[in-house]
Parts: C-alpha cells; sequence; structure tokens
C-alpha cells in the first residue's frame, strides 16, 4: 500500500472513531438531560401542590409544604427552573444553539463533578443506613432514607455521569482535553 493510500486510510478510520465518539456524547447528553428533567419534573409537580412522593424527602418537606405551602412552593418551583437549565443547556450546546461553548462546557463539567460526588456520597451513605453499616444516633426517617438511597440520589449521580461521559465524547477534535 502506498504511504498516500495508508494516509488516507488513517484519516478515514480517525474520522470515523470520532465521528461514532461523538453520536455516543450526543445520544449521552440526551440521557443526562433526561435525569435533569426527571428531577426537575417531580420539583415543579410538588411547587404545583402535587404530594406523591414527598415523604421520600424527608419529614421536613412534608411539613414545609403544610405550614407555609407558598413559600415552600415558589422554592421548589425555583429549584424546578434551575434544574431544568441545568439539563437543557448542555444539550443547546452541543448542538450549537447557544453562544459560549467553552465557558458552558466547563460549568457542565464543574457541575458533573459536583452531581457525581452529591449523588454517590448521598445514595451511598443511605444505602449504608439502610443496610445497617452506618446507625444514626438519632434514628432515622425508613421513607426519606429509602427515596434518597434508591431514587432521588442515585438520579443525580446518573445524571452526572450520563453528562460527565458526554462532555469527554464530544471535546474537540484533534486536541486532547482541549475543548472547542
Amino acid at each position: 500500500m502506498a504511504l498516500g493510500q495508508r494516509l488516507l486510510s488513517t484519516d478515514a478510520s480517525a474520522l470515523s472513531r470520532a465521528g461514532r465518539r461523538r453520536r455516543v456524547g450526543r445520544a449521552l447528553v440526551w440521557l443526562a438531560a433526561s435525569f435533569g428533567v426527571v428531577h426537575a419534573g417531580f420539583s415543579l409537580y410538588w411547587a404545583a401542590g402535587g404530594r406523591w412522593l414527598v415523604p421520600t424527602l424527608g419529614e421536613w418537606a412534608v411539613r414545609a409544604a403544610q405550614e407555609q405551602p407558598a413559600r415552600t412552593a415558589l422554592a421548589l418551583a425555583v429549584i424546578g427552573v434551575v434544574k431544568l437549565v441545568a439539563a437543557a443547556t448542555p444539550v443547546a450546546v452541543e448542538y450549537g444553539v447557544v453562544a459560549g461553548r467553552r465557558l458552558i462546557r466547563a460549568v457542565s463539567w464543574l457541575g458533573s463533578i459536583g452531581l457525581i460526588a452529591y449523588g454517590g456520597t448521598y445514595a451511598g451513605v443511605g444505602l449504608a443506613v439502610l443496610a445497617g453499616l452506618i446507625r444514626p444516633d438519632g434514628g432515622y426517617e425508613r421513607d426519606a432514607m429509602i427515596g434518597h438511597a434508591a431514587l432521588w440520589d442515585p438520579l443525580f449521580l446518573l445524571w452526572g455521569v450520563a453528562l460527565a461521559t458526554s462532555l469527554a465524547l464530544t471535546r474537540g477534535p484533534g486536541r486532547r482535553g482541549a475543548e472547542s
């Protein structure tokens, strides 16, 4: 095989791998967004007065919804909107819908690390409590512990892992580690 043909073959192979990485990365940014939208959806549902799964947050959430419904609804609405923006922005950046790609990707990296650390830590602690490996002095609320160990915190963890993996796979081609 002539040198020129080998170079063209190598370039085509690299482009094919880069295309696959980008496709998988884009699928993962959508998956990450879906995890964020689920989180946001529950916050907005609770803000609108829904009460399903509120006990999985803790007794404090139940009391807040009963004792200060307007303040709680406003706080949950703001939290829901922030989660929606955090879920949608990486998708918008990946498809070139918003400007500031480098800055938003940097913020997304920080967010993904935070989601992984928060979700992983609290899901792990919750599972350890439920398994009896950790025994809180004052006891614990079983519904809240199950909610955090099995639903809310793993959802944060999965959101962060999907986002971080997407960001790694969709970084600029040919400039290892560089954002473009």
